[in-house]
């Protein structure tokens, strides 16, 4: 696969409708790994895609969120809302020469959007992605990486990496968690905007690749 020199990406998460109160970096890639919304309603996600038509990346590539229940209602038919930018479920995209996949799923958390019991069915969940896969976007951390104490990410998906070699992995959900991690090739990041709190505090994060 033939690359571009670099690519800026900018990776932000977990806006939760706050997202004009965030000062985003200009880069060539910008990533939101989902919940834009806060009570997950439709009214919520075209305010996000009317921001998103706003700002001036040359691409724009989002998932959804446990929140983000109109996408969950719907499936991909939900692209067909989406007037800037890519809507990723389960699907990918090649960027400057770079494979981007993105998936919106879980572990069981409240009752929320994209909720799958832990086990099998992640497990299934996350086999579909491409193995030369080079950023992959989720919504939840994979197990014990920028994770929680209690440990809300998924052992499955972590398992699944293992076989797999990532650049870059962008996911949010655990908002206290904020930060980016290097492990081996692999920089992980998770780009939670809105602190433990919902305030949105937490500068999105830069990576060149």
């Amino acid at each position: 696969m033939n690359y571009t020199s670099w690519v800026r990406i900018v990776c932000i998460s977990d806006t939760h409708t706050l997202q004009r109160q965030v000062t985003v970096p200009d880069g060539d890639v910008l990533i939101h790994a989902g919940d834009i919304c806060n009570h997950g309603t439709r009214g919520e996600v075209k305010q996000f895609i009317s921001w998103l038509g706003e700002l001036p990346h040359r691409h724009k590539v989002f998932i959804a969120g446990n929140h983000d229940w109109p996408f969950d209602k719907h499936g991909r038919h939900a692209h067909h809302w989406v007037k800037h930018g890519t809507y990723l479920q389960d699907t990918a995209i090649t960027i400057e020469g770079l494979k981007f996949y993105g998936s919106p799923w879980q572990p069981e958390f409240c009752n929320w959007a994209f909720n799958l019991p832990r086990g099998k069915r992640l497990e299934f969940v996350w086999s579909s992605i491409p193995d030369d896969t080079d950023v992959l976007i989720t919504h939840t951390p994979p197990r014990g990486i920028l994770d929680s104490e209690e440990r809300f990410g998924c052992e499955a998906l972590a398992e699944r990496l293992k076989d797999l070699n990532l650049k870059l992995h962008v996911f949010g959900h655990v908002h206290a968690s904020h930060g980016l991690e290097v492990r081996g090739a692999t920089t992980f990041v998770n780009a939670s905007i809105c602190d433990p709190d919902y305030e949105p505090v937490q500068p999105p994060i830069i990576v060149d690749l």
